[in-house]
This record gives structure tokens, C-alpha cells and sequence, in this order.
């Protein structure tokens, strides 16, 4: 069998067009969300969005425990001192924020945190607020929507939703029924849960809530 031999000039403008491609297919600061090949209706859990543009910013219960510092977005537990899980926290300096209490080597409190989240950890940019003077932005109020389900149908949508996040159950903050809605609390979202919740059970079933939201 006969070699195919390519020449120099040939092998350039091969090299080009590949290159041109994937300048078409990657364009680098745009992350894309990541996907998987989940069948039909099964999106939520399985296409996450990639991080965000732009400074983000949560509210909720900073946990220092001996340097280790983490922003728990989700539920905390009303022990002394409290326990709670969060997101990893960088950058975090105690210097000139008030309204903390200290146990030992633990060291906690409430607050609007602003800085750069890429998908896992938050890069504070900006100083803390103290939770209890943060004047928080505007945000649609789900409890005004109503929707369908019933409680068997919002029961079973809840055992799913875990079951859908049972890889990634770091994202997950928790869910709640109301108003005919299972509410759906998350680390970050910039409306890809939303589209798939959506796509998979229909637009009045599911509302995700995202704990993150992009600094306007």
C-alpha cells in the first residue's frame, strides 16, 4: 500500500485549517457550561453552568476555623459555635471587620461577601459587609408565583431533585415546596439550571435560586 506524502507547504496550510476550527469551537474567556449525554429529561444535575463573567456576591456565615475559611451559603447549625458547610473562601482578612465571635480557633459571622468565584472557591476583591447593615439588590420574589403541582407531585420532584445532584451535592443548598413550586436553592447559576429544570419538568414546577449572584 502506497504512503501519502504531504509537502511542507501542503502540511502549513493543513496545520491552518485545523487551527481555524478551533478558534471557531473554543473562544477563550467565554466558559461553556459543562454538559454530559444525559438522555431527554434528564438535564438538571447533568448540565452545570461554567463560572461566572464577573464578580459575584453571597450572603450568609463566614466560618474560620483555624485559617480554613469557608462562606456557608446553605443552612447552619445553632450550636456554639455554629457548623455549617460552605464554599472555600481565599483572601479572607479579619482586620477591620466588626460583628464576629470567636470559640478557641473558631471564628464566625455573618455577611455580604463580594469577589471572584470560579466554580469552586470565591477570591474576596472587595471588603465584607456586616450582614445586618447589607442593603441587598433587588431580586424577583418567587414567593409571588404559583404553580400546579400538588404536594405528592412537589414531594417526588424533591426526592428527585437530590437524586439528580447526588454527583455535585456541594451545589445543592437545599429545596423547598410553595405555592404549587418546588423552590431550588444553589450555589451559583446563571440560568442553565433554570433552562433545565424547565426542559425536564416543565416552566411552573421547578424555581432554581442561585446564592451567587453577578455584582451589577
Amino acid at each position: 500500500m502506497s504512503r501519502m506524502h504531504l509537502t511542507p507547504a501542503v502540511a502549513g496550510l493543513a496545520l491552518i485549517g485545523l487551527l481555524s476550527i478551533s478558534a471557531c469551537t473554543a473562544q477563550p474567556g467565554a466558559p461553556a457550561p459543562i454538559s454530559s449525554d444525559a438522555p431527554a429529561g434528564q438535564s438538571l444535575g447533568s448540565l452545570m453552568p461554567g463560572p461566572p463573567d464577573a464578580a459575584v456576591i453571597g450572603t450568609g456565615t463566614i466560618m474560620d476555623i483555624g485559617g480554613d475559611v469557608q462562606l456557608c451559603l446553605g443552612p447552619v447549625a445553632e450550636s456554639y459555635p455554629p457548623q455549617c458547610s460552605g464554599i472555600p473562601v481565599t483572601g479572607w482578612i479579619w482586620d477591620g471587620v466588626d460583628g464576629s465571635e470567636q470559640l478557641d480557633d473558631v471564628r464566625w459571622g455573618t455577611y455580604a461577601v463580594t469577589g471572584d468565584y470560579d466554580g469552586e472557591s470565591l477570591t474576596v476583591t472587595a471588603p465584607p459587609v456586616l450582614l445586618a447593615l447589607y442593603d441587598a439588590m433587588p431580586a424577583e420574589d418567587a414567593s409571588e408565583r404559583r404553580g400546579a403541582q400538588s404536594d405528592e407531585d412537589l414531594q417526588q420532584l424533591q426526592d428527585e431533585i437530590a437524586t439528580r445532584f447526588s454527583a455535585a451535592p456541594e451545589m445543592l443548598l437545599g429545596s423547598s415546596p410553595a405555592n404549587g413550586l418546588l423552590l431550588v436553592d444553589v450555589v451559583w447559576d446563571d440560568g442553565t439550571m433554570q433552562q433545565a429544570a424547565d426542559d425536564d419538568f416543565g416552566a411552573d414546577a421547578v424555581v432554581i435560586r442561585s446564592a451567587l449572584r453577578e455584582v451589577e
